[in-house]
């Protein structure tokens, strides 16, 4: 069955045509009427690559702005614009529900109080959106994870620029810090986004000053020192069926999997944080993305996780890494229809069934002001160097970064040495790309 947008193309949308599309190019894997029929929730182009090759029906659900793409590729597409929930929100999951779709797979974080809205509906099971709300609610997350035994640190809202210096104050009173001592620092972080967007660390009152007024309410929490890390769990039937430890270099900066044998070491212990997180968020299905820390005495504390594909590009890293497609396997285990021996089957070994080691790094201007593009030779001429997905810049004048900033595009390696693969990703924080 093909979907387009209810509203009608009236113009010539052949300049949209992608030729390397299986769906132009005629070899789009037949889809089995037996399996599920997935909603893909936001716009991925790779996402859609993967379900082209993959044996479910799948429809697209993005704003206006994907439609001529979609018609020039055949891509099945049904428009909606994600803004906040409110009382036309019911249209979606109805619209889904009468083209006999199964389930709803986030994309992005904005899709993922949609995804539980809409599969409440499809699923017929109400607390699937109150579930969601705890994955984007990072305050009602963490409490969640309190309830559960789960380690977190100290953390509080904050309406105001009075809250931030309140809480700081208290945190560095709690760790008995005398008159003249350096503060401990603070981290705060916007509720509902991803990854480092409004994430700052805060190291001294003062700092709090440059925090727009439009950032809150945020949420507040202490430091924790320790090593980061993120998870890529893919779970069915309530049972992690796949691992993957992403090692972080730099947080906002740079990961690579899998990770090395140090932290690999770690894979027991944290494979039963994640077992114990999936029974304290009663996940029964579907791919997580938590972040940790492992504290200097061992002990594991819970960061976030997340209920849709993680940032840097870490589904195509794992691909490059293992062979699998990340996408597929969310399509597999948010299946209703997928049996226990498909699933099982579709997964290799972790770490020892891995080709390589795949890494990014994320590119800022290290400079105020830059005329073009460079790349250094001490990163296209090192054996592990594959591609970057830099371009050149629009100005020249580059604009002061916000909280942790938004990079400026990728650039991906892939070798046999962890360790190498380590200290190449840190090397690169030193080299200008932009000049």
């Amino acid at each position: 069955m093909s979907i387009v947008s209810e509203t009608p193309a009236a113009k010539d949308v052949s300049s949209w045509t992608d030729p390397t599309l299986d769906s132009v190019k005629g070899t789009e894997t037949p889809k089995d009427p037996n399996k599920g029929y997935i909603a893909l929730l936001g716009w991925s182009l790779n996402a859609i690559k993967a379900a082209q090759k993959f044996n479910r029906r799948y429809v697209v659900v993005a704003p206006d702005w994907a439609a001529d793409f979609c018609e020039a590729n055949k891509i099945p597409y049904i428009q909606w614009d994600f803004v906040r929930l409110n009382d036309r929100s019911m249209e979606i999951a109805e619209r889904l529900k009468e083209e006999g779709v199964d389930v709803a797979i986030p994309l992005f974080e904005e899709t993922v109080e949609w995804s539980g809205a809409i599969n409440s509906v499809l699923m017929d099971s109400p607390r699937m959106y109150g579930q969601s709300i705890l994955f984007r609610d990072k305050a009602l997350m963490k409490r969640r994870a309190q309830l559960g035994g789960i380690r977190v640190g100290i953390f509080e809202e904050a309406h105001e620029k009075e809250d931030i210096i309140r809480f700081m104050k208290r945190v560095n009173q709690t760790l008995l810090k005398l008159d003249g001592d350096p503060d401990d620092p603070i981290h705060v972080k916007a509720f509902d986004k991803a990854g480092c967007l409004g994430h700052r660390m805060i190291r001294k009152i003062d700092e709090i000053d440059s925090i727009p007024a439009e950032e809150y309410p945020l949420l507040m929490e202490s430091h924790l020192d320790g090593w980061e890390f993120a998870v890529e769990a893919w779970i069915h039937d309530g049972k992690i069926k796949f691992l993957n430890i992403s090692e972080y270099v730099t947080l906002g900066y740079s990961v690579f999997v899998p990770a090395t044998r140090e932290l690999e070491s770690w894979r027991d212990a944290i494979t039963k944080q994640i077992e114990k997180l999936i029974k304290t968020f009663d996940i029964q299905f579907g791919l997580i993305h938590p972040e940790y820390f492992v504290a200097a005495d061992g002990e594991m504390y819970f960061g976030e996780v997340a209920y849709r594909p993680p940032g840097f590009k870490a589904f195509e890293l794992i691909e490059r890494a293992y062979g699998f497609s990340p996408y597929q396997a969310s399509m597999l285990v948010f299946d209703p229809k997928s049996t226990k021996e498909e699933v099982d089957a579709f997964f290799p070994r972790e770490v020892v069934d891995a080709k390589g080691y795949a890494g990014c790094f994320g590119v800022y201007p290290r400079r105020r002001v830059v005329s073009k593009l460079e790349m250094p030779k001490e990163t296209t001429e090192h054996p592990y160097f594959e591609y970057h997905e830099l371009v050149a810049p629009t100005e020249e004048t580059v604009p002061d970064r916000s909280a942790f900033g938004t990079h400026w595009g990728l650039v991906f390696f892939f070798g046999d040495d962890p360790i190498k693969m380590r200290d190449l990703l840190k090397a690169q924080e030193e080299l200008d790309f932009y000049v």
